[in-house]
């Protein structure tokens, strides 16, 4: 009897201190320890309002909400479109692209992959990340640009504008071409 309660005594003290050597590191790969969200949604549409007035319509196939310690943030995975708004309500610019992820604190979306934004005068911009403040209502852009109007075709690094995107300011403007 004193044998069997030895054995059974070495093995529970062989599973705790295994046990207890685990690294954190570790455990979390062998689990995956993947962040997953806290809310989904597909098709959705969202209103951004400001002072009773919608600033903006999004919509997006797929909204992936997540909460952590260091930031809440809402993806977009499969895409977004968005209907910039003036006072009256009327569409003044229209954005697509294939991914955008919204930093809720900091009330900023950045769309990615295939950007494309237009104004109500048929203005483009193509890039590939664009930035929203949702607070100054101003996008930029730190990554190459190409904006395209009635009259010329811009290149260049980097650019700035309201979301209305009329007088869209390139930071370092690579080269125009005449579409005239």
């Amino acid at each position: 009897m004193n044998v069997f309660k030895f054995h059974i005594g070495l093995v529970f003290f062989t599973l705790v201190l295994g046990c207890s050597n685990n690294d954190i590191e570790e455990v979390s790969k062998v689990s995956g320890n993947k962040t997953l969200p806290i809310e989904t949604g597909y098709d959705i549409s969202i209103n951004y309002t400001d002072s009773g007035k919608t600033k903006a319509l999004v919509k997006a196939p797929l909204l992936e909400r997540y909460v952590s310690e260091d930031k809440n943030y809402t993806e977009m995975k499969e895409g977004i479109s968005v209907n910039f708004l003036d006072k009256y309500g009327r569409v003044e610019s229209f954005l697509t692209a294939k991914y955008a992820i919204r930093y809720d604190q900091e009330k900023r979306v950045i769309a990615r992959n295939n950007v494309i934004l237009m104004n109500f005068d048929g203005d483009t911009l193509r890039t590939e990340e664009l930035h929203w403040n949702e607070i100054t209502q101003r996008i930029s852009s730190p990554k190459q640009v190409t904006i395209t109007t009635k009259e010329e075709m811009m290149w260049g690094d980097g650019m700035e504008s309201d979301v209305a995107f009329k007088n869209p300011k390139i930071y370092k403007l690579r080269g125009t071409m005449s579409l005239k």
